[in-house]
């Protein structure tokens, strides 16, 4: 494993058992730790078919966000400025605080997006309204492939957060197979269990 790698996903903080992975109180309102949130989400993908559906449905419908609210926007002094640009930088700032070193990856990843979406935006309504809604909709088929394998539905239909924390579970799991951030892993699968074969049951 490369040394870029080990520093990039190198934990900003620790996961024992008790403490870190708590709730913490900020003002009065209890926030939502990254173990917390990454384990809520992984309780509804368990299964490594609906993982891999994931690596792939949800880049897919990141990037067409990324184009569908590419406009309206304004090209100011080279930078093109636009709804888009506004949810990706509150979602890095979400990120952010969860976790630094995830946030930076998404934040690279999200501005890789920013660029494809601002691009596609500056051509024919056609071109980027078909890229927009081609891209979503693929995007969204493999994510329904993945969870008929789960036998679950999709976490966002019973938290909205899921929305969110879905492409940062993808950085995480990618971490994961790469060897990094154990104990991160550790701590989600000592909530949820382990990634396996899920049998496929009707939900309710």
């Amino acid at each position: 494993m490369c040394h870029f790698c080990s520093l990039l996903f190198q934990p900003c903080m620790s996961y024992k058992k008790s403490g870190s992975s708590r709730p913490s109180s900020q003002a009065g309102i209890i926030m939502k730790t990254l173990v917390d949130h990454l384990s809520q989400y992984a309780a509804y993908h368990r299964d490594s078919r609906n993982i891999v559906t994931h690596f792939v449905g949800i880049p897919l419908i990141v990037l067409a966000v990324a184009v569908l609210l590419s406009r309206p926007g304004w090209n100011i002094s080279g930078l093109w400025l636009s709804p888009a640009a506004l949810l990706a930088l509150g979602s890095t700032i979400f990120y952010l605080r969860l976790d630094r070193a995830l946030g930076i990856v998404m934040a690279v990843l999200l501005a890789l997006c920013l660029w494809a979406g601002a691009n596609l935006a500056q051509q024919a309504t056609m071109v980027w309204l078909s890229a927009g809604v081609g891209l979503f909709v693929i995007g969204w088929i493999i994510q329904f492939v993945g969870h008929y394998y789960e036998g679950r539905k999709p976490a966002f239909i019973d938290d909205l957060t899921g929305l969110i924390i879905g492409p940062l579970f993808v950085v995480a799991e990618l971490a994961f197979l790469m060897g990094q951030r154990k104990a991160l892993q550790h701590a989600i699968e000592e909530r949820v269990g382990p990634v396996g074969r899920a049998t496929r049951k009707a939900t309710t």
